[in-house]
């Protein structure tokens, strides 16, 4: 077992197509002996947002703070503090910062 607070964790920014704005820190991912599930934090700055894409697992997604919308084939659902989203695997999907402040969630993927 450990116990480590976030910021002690490297953020990085994140420079693929289509995302904006847009940086995570790895929690607790593979480096750290997790066996089975990844655990990473989003920050999404006012006016950005991460690609709309899909891949073949699922995301159980926490919104810790902020506003925006979580985009997905049938539009766009608003999400804030405390809301969950889960993601289907092969579901096209991105989330969208539509506030003053960023969005900070947190998403677990297996690995």
């Amino acid at each position: 077992m450990f116990v480590r607070y976030y910021s002690e964790v490297k953020n990085q920014a994140i420079e693929v197509t289509g995302a904006e704005g847009v940086s995570k820190r790895v929690l607790i991912g593979e480096a750290d002996g997790a066996p089975n599930f990844i655990m990473r934090q989003f920050t999404v700055q006012p006016g950005g947002n991460t690609p709309y894409h899909t891949h073949n697992w699922e995301h159980e997604v926490y919104v810790l703070s902020g506003n925006g919308q979580a985009r997905h084939k049938d539009g766009a659902s608003n999400i804030s503090s405390g809301s969950v989203v889960f993601v289907p695997p092969n579901e096209e999907h991105g989330f969208v910062n539509t506030g003053e402040q960023p969005l900070v969630f947190l998403c677990t993927i297996p690995k």
